[in-house]
């Protein structure tokens, strides 16, 4: 595929292989002069597909790329910054500082109820019956498990307590690394969307969540996403083939 302007930074070298990767970032491509079989496609919409390497290869691009475009004019004085260290970091040209990428701390929270059925809520933005865990940005001198009990009350209601870690993502749509976590409420019936951010909430059982997808009144996060991952662990051993049946997806 010719590649006719941008720039290219430095990932890093496949300890195994010895192979080098680079990102050609560029947002002035001809996409005429693209070969036949070449097109631009969203990492949202591929991520799913990719293998855990060439995912995360993806991942480090998408990140370094939306702070270099994010990131071209010095936080202290304003002045230019120049790319240096391979793309690793930007450098004022005026005050010599040195600028790093950045990164977003959100926490991401499945809530469970005492009879381990899970929280879900609805942003007004996302498309109908669209459900998903609850999430949101750390804020200055918060812990990550004082974040979850604040985003959880504000956003649905609840108190929680039993908070414990699952895992973490990047999520570079811009620049977020999403740590996960489950927590437990004893009070269910508090749960109340707050009318903002959050614009209806449901709990589900195991056997609810399939009769609600197989009737087109729930849609999960896609499979690229954290949230997804965290629910299908709730759901146990079976929750991959489980939930492609009932949402028509299996082969």
């Amino acid at each position: 595929m010719p590649l006719t302007s941008g720039e290219k930074f430095f990932l890093g070298i496949d300890p195994t292989t010895n192979e080098s990767f680079f990102a050609w970032c560029t947002s002035t491509q001809d996409r005429k002069a693209l070969d036949d079989d070449a097109r631009f496609r969203s990492l949202r919409d591929i991520g799913a597909l990719l293998s855990d390497r060439d995912g995360g290869v993806a991942v480090h691009t998408m990140g370094l790329a939306n702070w270099h475009h994010s990131h071209p004019f010095c936080a202290k004085c304003g002045a230019t910054t120049r790319v240096e260290w391979g793309g690793a970091v930007r450098i004022c040209t005026s005050c010599e500082s040195q600028h790093h990428p950045r990164t977003d701390a959100a926490v991401i929270v499945l809530v469970r109820d005492e009879s381990d059925r899970i929280l879900l809520g609805h942003q007004p933005s996302w498309p109908e019956h669209r459900f998903s865990t609850f999430a949101g940005f750390v804020e200055p001198g918060e812990s990550f498990e004082q974040c979850v009990a604040r985003e959880v009350a504000e956003e649905c209601g609840v108190v929680v307590h039993s908070i414990n870690y699952l895992a973490s993502q990047p999520w570079p749509f811009p620049a977020s690394l999403m740590i996960a976590f489950e927590a437990t409420t004893s009070a269910p019936d508090a749960a109340k969307a707050d009318g903002e951010e959050i614009a209806e909430v449901q709990w589900f059982s195991r056997q609810s969540m399939l009769d609600a997808i197989a009737a087109g009144k729930l849609l999960l996060p896609p499979q690229i996403s954290v949230s997804r991952r965290m629910i299908e662990y709730w759901y146990g051993e079976n929750a991959l083939v489980d939930l492609a049946a009932s949402e028509g997806k299996l082969p």
